[in-house]
């Protein structure tokens, strides 16, 4: 197999979980940085930085406050060279654990906190691997990581120059090419789930353009019964995603 495409030097993470899951996962993680009155948790930190051997060092607010949003809890972390995993690759990754593919295709999703809630319920709901395009989207910066709560460390992810060469690289494995789009298709609910698939994700304002559409097979549509007649695109991954899992796992209503 080739080796990861490799973008960038050493680059700081930050948030509790995020530095946590980094030090689990084995990424190359250079040193650790807290505030020590922060937060209550850090136990739970200081154990897996002196399992891998990691330095913790103390910082001042200042100094948390001056490079990071809001939400950083006085942690941070100093890691290796964000990896993103090569295409062939990762469509290996459903064959290696004897499964039915399951992916996710983002077509422009820019906003940082919607790809790192994407990963998030995304791991958490077994999917294998999220493809992006190098351009117009949201990558695997410090803000998604924290935004995924760590998933981004269990979740592969391949960045490719143009998706709809993904989704034909795809098309080639048997792979069905679900299309998720507001009031315009079937209700995900009642269609077949099961077989190998990828989940194509439009961008928050626009959803799918109509080049990446008319490379999907079918288009699914969550039923709307409210005032409001859309989700964020994070929220209907979450629910799309755990559909996915829900009629996987055999829970579905037998006729």
């Amino acid at each position: 197999m080739k080796e990861m495409e490799k973008r960038g030097k050493e680059e700081f993470i930050y948030g509790l979980n995020p530095v946590i899951e980094a030090l689990r996962s084995g990424r190359d993680v250079t040193a650790v940085y807290v505030h020590s009155g922060r937060h209550k948790e850090l136990g739970r930190l200081f154990t897996e930085a002196r399992l891998r051997g990691v330095s913790v060092k103390s910082a001042p607010m200042s100094f948390f406050d001056g490079k990071f949003p809001k939400g950083h809890q006085g942690v941070a972390a100093l890691v290796g060279e964000t990896v993103y995993m090569e295409l062939e690759d990762l469509l290996l990754l459903p064959g290696n654990k004897r499964e039915p593919a399951f992916f996710a295709v983002l077509d422009g999703v820019e906003d940082p906190r919607n790809f790192g809630a994407i990963l998030r319920s995304g791991e958490a709901a077994g999917i294998h691997g999220v493809v992006i395009q190098k351009h117009r989207s949201a990558g695997l910066g410090p803000i998604a990581v924290k935004a995924s709560a760590g998933a981004s460390e269990y979740v592969a992810v391949a960045m490719i120059p143009n998706i709809k060469h993904a989704l034909l690289a795809m098309k080639d494995m048997g792979i069905t090419i679900i299309g998720a789009e507001g009031g315009t298709g079937l209700s995900p609910f009642q269609t077949d789930l099961r077989v190998p698939l990828a989940l194509v994700i439009g961008s928050e304002g626009g959803g799918l353009r109509e080049t990446v559409k008319d490379k999907c097979d079918l288009i699914v549509s969550l039923p709307m019964r409210g005032k409001l007649n859309s989700l964020n695109v994070s929220a209907a991954s979450a629910v799309l995603f755990y559909e996915i899992l829900r009629q996987r796992a055999g829970f579905s209503k037998k006729k």
